[in-house]
């Protein structure tokens, strides 16, 4: 379980390294640990190794995992990132405190019907499909500014920001590309008064383009944990 510590502490060096290149600060920008797949022993490892944040993309194996570290609750926070399914939306709603996979009202209204009083509002970000990829979740760019003013008024949710997953590249400068045009989405949502802080964007072979354009949370799984067992 050594090998998760120094790999946490690899990818943090990679997240500073990137910050400093764009000229921000190593803090504007968070880790998420992609943890499909892999134990609750791994995430405990993980959390051992000063890492808080988890996400998970199935939601069976998801809740499994929060029961088998439940006495880390108050310690851990939980984002959910993967499609998420009208009939799993009350396991999202109870369960997370983040959901970045919101991509239609309806989602997003069940999500606000089904999160309990007694729990802070849970926070959410519209994932945005940016490359229009058919094999992948997400809100057309078109339809982005007027869905997430829409999210914006649930109550019981709280939006954050945006979330996307590109299609994969192979240099810098089109990772960067892909990048820029959700970091210009997200300025223009806070240009229309929305109060967005967070951009979740960027994954283990692409953080550093992520962070060049104004990624403030990456989500890295396969290089905290090694090679991932397919679902």
């Amino acid at each position: 379980m050594s090998d998760i510590a120094n790999q946490l502490n690899t990818i943090r060096q990679r997240i500073a390294n990137a910050a400093r290149v764009a000229s921000r600060s190593e803090n504007a920008v968070s880790l998420l640990a992609v943890s499909k797949t892999f134990s609750a022993e791994m995430i405990r490892a993980a959390y051992a190794a000063g890492q808080s944040s988890f996400g998970e993309n199935y939601m069976q194996e998801a809740l499994e995992k929060i029961e088998a570290l439940a006495d880390l609750r108050a310690q851990l926070e939980w984002h959910f990132i993967g499609p998420l399914q009208s009939n799993k939306t009350k396991w999202a709603a109870t369960h997370f405190d983040w959901v970045h996979s919101v991509d239609r009202l309806k989602i997003a209204q069940r999500l606000s019907e089904q999160r309990p009083i007694h729990l802070p509002p849970l926070n959410i970000c519209l994932q945005v499909n940016m490359s229009g990829e058919a094999s992948k979740s997400g809100a057309s760019p078109a339809d982005a500014v007027s869905l997430a003013h829409a999210l914006a008024t649930l109550p019981r949710l709280k939006l954050r920001g945006l979330m996307t997953i590109p299609a994969p590249a192979d240099t810098l400068d089109a990772q960067r590309l892909a990048y820029r045009k959700v970091s210009q989405l997200f300025a223009t949502l806070r240009t229309d008064g929305l109060a967005l802080d967070t951009l979740s964007a960027g994954m283990s072979a692409d953080l550093e383009a992520a962070i060049l354009e104004g990624a403030t949370l990456v989500r890295i799984g396969s290089a905290i944990f090694g090679t991932r067992v397919r679902h």
